[in-house]
């Protein structure tokens, strides 16, 4: 707190130096992306402080046990490599814990080493330390690049690239690529398929996984999240949706390419416009209509935008998080008369400032961008304090600048520490769409409610 009131104005270019970056490290989302395969042990080959941490964040947002191996590098390994604790592990793995998949993920350390994770997992098959039927999948994920959403697509891009398997004939399934979203939001898409009747193919899924139910007893896997033999399937269905491009962009391009099945690119099902486009290409692709259930959805969120028209116009917002959530929000607040002016993310990718631009079509003045390293929060609080918004909308780092500067919060995004009920209700599709308004609404009118004079307090507002 005391550091952010001594944050410089006007900002300061900087080239070498991040404070409080707006993202987190690859390995957070490889393991968040195992976990939505259904027996799957996320596997983290280096050091055991990087899993704690990596765990421990996890757990911390979804108030849920996440369990994850890992090869619990020594001075040893870092200088002779971690081939001999990985052996090990797999061993160990397999006759204890009973996976049906390994999903290893590297860290900085065993990047930096340069260990051949496909080798070593092949040496372990050779030695019969993998039983039959069971797999050792992996994805490159070095901290000291990317983020948490690239360490996300890239294992998700390694469940197409072990399982997925061109048939004789194509299926009728779609395949969906959620993104990095809660599991109430993938569960709010299979309920939207299923309302339209498109068998779809959810690659990964922690819907029952990260919010199962209270049965009494601690289950290590819980009932959800795909199956093998489903993403076996995705090689033969008639086409892939990836919602967001920089989570789910390679795993759909992968298959289009392994298996020739036709990708299709659309930004997160959040709020009006980006609903109605994934509900659309789920029509058009599977050759249904939509039916009246989703247009009732369609016309109560309409009818809250209408209604609420007079709260939300012109109200300045800045957002940071992850880039497909803020590209969608950012239009959605746009479609509602509000004024995305500030938004950063730490992933890094030019495609980002590309797609918010075309979104917000030129509808909102004074747009300040940023991606990258140096797109933190403490640049996000230096634009503020040049000009003031009305709220923030991200994740539970930016509480700190609300306090700091007396401004509304809308916590969304990831990740949420200090809250819970984010991974129960959906932000996806028309009924996440309308939650998202009212949660703005209300954080709107409690800062009015709590900070006009007493004389004018209105019980109607």
């Amino acid at each position: 707190m005391a550091l952010l009131r001594h944050t410089n104005q006007p900002a300061v270019e900087r080239q070498a130096l991040t404070i409080n970056p707006a993202k987190t490290c690859q390995p957070v989302g490889a393991l968040y992306a195992a976990l939505g395969v259904h027996n799957c042990l996320p596997h983290s080959h280096g050091s055991q402080g990087c899993c704690s941490y990596h765990r421990s964040v996890l757990t911390r947002h979804y108030k849920e046990p996440v369990m994850a191996a890992t090869s619990s590098f020594t001075e040893g390994s870092s200088v002779f490599g971690g081939q001999s604790n990985l052996l090990a592990a797999i061993e160990n793995i397999f006759t204890l814990y009973a996976p049906d998949i390994i999903a290893v993920h590297t860290t900085c350390l065993s990047e930096t080493i340069g260990d051949d994770i496909p080798q070593i997992a092949a040496k372990a098959q050779n030695e019969g330390k993998i039983p039959a039927g069971k797999f050792v999948i992996h994805a490159n994920t070095p901290s000291y690049v990317g983020s948490h959403v690239t360490g996300f697509a890239n294992m998700t891009k390694s469940l197409v690239s072990y399982f997925a398997e061109k048939g004789p004939a194509k299926l009728r399934t779609v395949n969906v690529v959620p993104g990095w979203v809660e599991p109430a939001d993938m569960r709010e898409i299979k309920r939207i398929a299923a309302l339209m009747g498109v068998e779809i193919i959810l690659f990964p899924d922690t819907s029952d996984v990260l919010d199962a139910p209270q049965i009494g007893k601690h289950e290590f896997y819980p009932r959800g999240g795909v199956t093998v033999q489903a993403l076996r399937k995705t090689g033969s269905s008639q086409a892939t949706i990836a919602l967001g491009p920089t989570a789910s962009g390679s795993a759909a391009l992968e298959l289009e390419k392994k298996c020739e099945v036709e990708a299709t690119m659309l930004e997160l099902p959040i709020g009006l416009r980006a609903t109605d486009a994934f509900i659309d290409a789920l029509r058009r692709i599977a050759g249904v209509e939509v039916p009246q259930a989703l247009k009732d959805e369609r016309g109560r969120l309409m009818d809250v935008i209408t209604d609420m028209h007079q709260y939300f116009y012109g109200k300045r917002v800045a957002l940071w998080g992850d880039p497909d959530q803020l590209v969608s929000l950012a239009g959605f607040l746009a479609d509602v008369d509000m004024q995305p002016v500030y938004t950063v993310t730490g992933t890094p990718g030019r495609a980002f400032e590309e797609r918010l631009t075309r979104v917000l079509a030129g509808r909102v003045p004074g747009v300040r961008m940023r991606q990258g390293a140096q797109a933190d929060m403490f640049l996000l609080h230096q634009w503020i304090k040049e000009q003031a918004v009305d709220l923030l909308v991200g994740n539970t780092y930016g509480k700190y600048i609300a306090r700091d500067e007396n401004i509304p919060l809308v916590r969304h995004g990831f990740p949420i520490l200090d809250r819970v009920g984010h991974a129960y209700f959906p932000s996806v599709g028309y009924l996440g769409g309308i939650r998202m308004l009212e949660k703005i609404l209300q954080a709107l009118q409690d800062k009015q409610d709590r900070d006009c004079p007493e004389e004018a307090v209105e019980l109607v507002m």
